[in-house]
């Protein structure tokens, strides 16, 4: 085992997906000289040249149209997006277009791109620069969406996008970039569209992503300290996600409760609750809670911000009651 941050775990993902086939490309802004925002792509210009690893124009939607272009052209393109709020002018590339074109050429052309970009808050970057949106490409059919909690699952998870031949939407948390952890020596690809059981569990399933799954650990730790066993389930994928994992959780706690940083109305909690009330309706001992945040715009105010976020307070408390 050896201890390795998140963010080296993406830049080793690109490296050793780079080496294995040079089919695969980088592309956007600052990612080439400068190594990306937040240094994820940081010296893979100087290993494999500048026609692999391009810098863009400020031009969100120009990247990403070319990225859509050049995987059916038969290249595997990592576009990066510095913020997923500017994903909003990637929508059409993405949506209408990678998303579309496997059906539309009958089965004879895919897509594979993936599009990795950073959400969520806590660096106080403010309302645009801090959004959580990766349930709006959840509902895109044609596109897949992963969100990793760790280094080895960011490692796993982005070599099997890139593998993949359809387009994947990668989000990576800005917050756990500096996160540290044990990684296994030979890191595994892992495959997309499985959960992971981080915690067993008798008295409550709690389901999350991303950053919100330290969020529900800690809240784990407390609560059995009064005496409650949360099993807790890393979703790493948000489509496909893991439906059999969860309902299988469910039928051994019989109590639920979701967690996701992302704002709670019309999010991937509500998809999850939905579909457990129904396919898993037998095995409710309690109502299925969700744990998001309030239906506004991210805060500047660090102060703000802290009561903004899903908290382990807040996860206690709805732990609490569907218990009761």
């Amino acid at each position: 085992m050896a201890e390795m941050r998140y963010l080296k775990a993406i830049n080793q993902a690109l490296t050793d997906a780079m080496a294995a086939d040079p089919s695969v490309i980088l592309i956007g802004e600052d990612v080439s000289e400068a190594g990306g925002a937040f240094g994820a792509s940081r010296g893979l210009r100087e290993r494999f040249g500048a026609e692999r690893v391009l810098d863009t124009p400020i031009s969100e939607a120009a990247l990403a149209g070319a990225a859509v272009g050049a995987a059916l052209s038969g290249l595997r393109p990592v576009a990066e997006i510095m913020f997923m709020d500017f994903t909003t002018l990637v929508m059409d590339a993405l949506v209408n277009q990678a998303a579309k074109a496997r059906f539309m050429f009958g089965g004879q052309r895919s897509v594979p791109m993936v599009l990795r970009t950073p959400h969520g808050g806590g660096l106080g970057a403010g309302p645009q620069h801090s959004q959580c949106l990766e349930a709006w490409f959840a509902h895109v059919p044609g596109l897949k969406v992963v969100c990793p909690s760790d280094p080895a699952s960011a490692y796993g998870l982005l070599r099997a996008a890139i593998d993949d031949p359809d387009p994947v939407v990668f989000v990576e948390h800005k917050g756990l970039y500096a996160m540290k952890s044990e990684v296994p020596d030979t890191l595994p690809i892992l495959p997309l569209g499985k959960a992971a059981t981080l915690r067993e569990g008798r008295d409550v399933t709690i389901v999350a992503y991303g950053a919100a799954v330290h969020t529900a650990m800690t809240a784990a730790a407390t609560l059995a300290d009064e005496g409650i066993e949360a099993e807790i389930l890393d979703l790493r994928s948000i489509q496909p996600w893991d439906e059999q994992a969860v309902l299988a959780s469910l039928a051994k706690t019989h109590r639920l409760v979701i967690v996701h940083e992302a704002v709670e109305a019309f999010g991937v909690g509500a998809e999850i609750a939905a579909r457990m009330a129904d396919i898993g309706f037998d095995e409710l001992d309690g109502p299925i809670l969700r744990v998001g945040a309030p239906f506004m715009p991210v805060p500047f105010s660090k102060g703000l911000e802290n009561a903004y976020l899903p908290s382990p307070d807040r996860v206690i408390d709805a732990v609490r009651r569907t218990l009761a």
